[in-house]
């Protein structure tokens, strides 16, 4: 088999396990297809912007080209700090966009990933971020009626949990037994008065199994913008990596609108 096309981000499915589905071009892969297979994927050297589709030399904030990381909703500061979504005042890059991504219900959550972090997400993007983050267990702990009250609440509990994914202990499947339930009651305790009224008590834990066969015991990130060729075994995919025999792995999401050209058993 061999496809070629531009590269986004992994769509993906919470079954058992995680089903994952390489966009690249017109085409869909399926990659789980390819796991404890030898896998080929070549750079040809031309990046697309995922939002204009122009040809750009670099690509900046996961896909984007300069003009569009500085002018596309897509691409806006709310995007990383939710706290600074202003859509619900009547300011935007665009509006309409903001509507139906900013003026939505988000959830604060807590998750294994693998060590305890707190995070906001769009409603219709559960569990899709968790999985994108590589979370085996994650739990709700609050609804909110838009993005910027979800930032809110999450750069006030950022004083007592962490906000980031260390993606190495990530991939080597190091997950510390968190008592999330427990760890919910210590957040809402923590709350103001103010945010403790979008806290709910009556959610269940997500738990999250991914396809890997076996994890590297260390980890070495390969690059296309370093290497034109990354070819192995792939053993596993968790959270929007690629996991090769030799403990190579690539983060498809940082290459998002890379033309690609990939071949395989």
């Amino acid at each position: 088999m061999q496809v070629e096309g531009n590269i986004l981000k992994m769509k993906t499915e919470n079954k058992v396990p995680v089903q994952y589905h390489l966009p690249l071009g017109n085409a869909v892969i399926n990659m789980n297809d390819f796991i404890g297979k030898v896998l080929k994927l070549e750079f040809t050297g031309q990046i697309n912007c995922i939002s204009c589709g122009k040809p750009t030399k670099i690509s900046y904030s996961q896909g984007f080209c300069f003009n569009c990381v500085q002018t596309s909703p897509e691409a806006s500061e709310s995007i990383i700090r939710p706290e600074l979504s202003k859509a619900e005042f009547g300011v935007a890059r665009d509006m309409e966009w903001a509507r139906k991504h900013d003026l939505i219900e988000h959830v604060v959550y807590l998750a294994a990933s693998p060590q305890l972090k707190v995070g906001v997400t769009r409603i219709h993007q559960v569990p899709v971020r968790w999985i994108d983050q590589g979370a085996s267990r994650a739990l709700v702990i609050a609804r909110m009626p838009n993005r910027h009250i979800a930032g809110i609440m999450e750069v006030w509990l950022k004083q007592f949990f962490a906000d980031k994914t260390n993606w190495r202990e990530m991939l080597q499947n190091s997950d510390s037994e968190i008592d999330l339930y427990g760890e919910r009651e210590k957040a809402l305790g923590l709350l103001t008065p103010e945010l403790k009224k979008y806290a709910v008590a009556g959610e269940n834990i997500v738990s999250i199994e991914y396809p890997v066969s076996a994890y590297p015991e260390k980890v070495s990130a390969a690059s296309f913008d370093k290497s034109s060729v990354i070819e192995g075994v792939l053993t596993g995919i968790k959270g929007q990596y690629l996991i090769f025999e030799d403990s190579t792995v690539v983060n498809i999401r940082k290459h998002n609108g890379y033309y690609i050209r990939i071949s395989g058993e």
